[in-house]
């Protein structure tokens, strides 16, 4: 069933993705835009800039797992953004199982800066910047709406010393909380015999007297895990967070969604959680048109200053349930 799900998901992004290209360019794409290197290493993005741009921007965190590469980029997941004016920048991080967690948060703040840095040139507003993703891209989606900050004045490259901040989160099914996940006290560090994605947790550090990167102890390992997870780091200043989950997710729990949205609404920052019933991780087949719109309404509100286009918009903080995943396609 799940696999059948997921082939269906694939088929209806080609299918998506084909309609798009028979019709007349509605936007362009430019591809691998380098916003950083590391190790030698280009740090790229794709931008699509729609034929009427409303200002603002939406940055895609093409991440599944920590993996991250431009062939995951599909056009059809920019495509109800666009046709509501953003301008959309898919940006790929250092991919497991090279990289770690924190150097896969540390490239998407660098591709924030970069972005604001040159504003001017994608013709948008640096102070009207959305983040998205799902999975572990929901995850570096809320890293940079909890997690973001200022940029160092002192930076000898323009680019740090620009914020990272983003103004609004709209992601599906993001780990929130690694030390307490499913159930408080249930730990996610890497090491556990089930655990399905050991690279990015596999934490080092530089030894100067060996010149080589060595493995972390347990305490240190376990410092890092809290570090990169977003629940630590909610403010009352946090970017404003819509969050779509399903109840049937087998890999990312429902509770680690819920624990954040109920820690954004104690510090009083605005937050949605849509539950989808009966959906699983990732395989719900309104996601590309229904539920992007639904974020696309979020951006508007909470970017554009003005109230959400869907007449289905819920207050703030409250959480929903929709229909069972084989019946929310309309």
């Amino acid at each position: 069933m799940k696999r059948a799900l997921v082939g269906a998901l694939l088929v209806l992004v080609a299918v998506t993705s084909a309609a798009e290209a028979a019709k007349p360019a509605k936007w362009t794409r430019q591809q691998d835009i380098i916003y950083g290197r590391k190790f030698g290493t280009a740090l790229t993005m794709d931008v699509f800039t729609p034929a009427e741009q409303n200002g603002a921007a939406v940055i895609v965190c093409i991440s599944g797992g920590w993996v991250s590469n431009h062939e995951q980029i599909q056009p059809a997941f920019a495509i109800t953004l666009l046709s509501r004016g953003y301008t959309v920048f898919a940006v790929v991080h250092g991919s497991q199982p090279k990289f770690t967690i924190p150097e896969c948060v540390e490239d998407v703040n660098r591709a924030v800066r970069y972005i604001r840095t040159h504003a001017d040139d994608f013709k948008i507003d640096g102070d009207k910047i959305g983040i998205t993703g799902a999975s572990a891209g929901g995850h570096l989606s809320l890293m940079l709406g909890c997690a973001g900050c200022e940029g160092d004045p002192n930076a000898k490259d323009p680019v740090d010393r620009a914020s990272s901040c983003v103004q609004a989160v709209a992601c599906f099914f993001p780990p929130t909380d690694f030390l307490n996940y499913g159930q408080p006290g249930i730990k996610s560090l890497g090491l556990e015999p089930e655990h399905k994605f050991k690279a990015p947790f596999d934490f080092r550090v530089y030894d100067s007297q060996t010149k080589t990167f060595v493995p972390v102890d347990l305490e240190t390992r376990e410092k890092i895990v809290k570090e990169v997870s977003p629940i630590y780091h909610v403010n009352e200043g946090d970017a404003p967070a819509l969050i779509m989950h399903g109840d049937a997710d087998d890999l990312v729990p429902l509770q680690q969604s819920e624990i954040i949205v109920e820690k954004f609404k104690e510090a009083g920052v605005p937050a949605e959680l849509v539950v989808k019933k009966g959906a699983g991780h990732g395989v719900w087949p309104s996601m590309l048109i229904q539920d992007f719109g639904a974020f696309a309404d979020w951006f508007d509100q909470h970017l554009l200053a003005k109230k959400a286009k869907s007449d289905e918009a819920k207050p703030a903080n409250e959480k929903t349930e929709e229909k069972p995943a084989e019946q929310a396609a309309k």
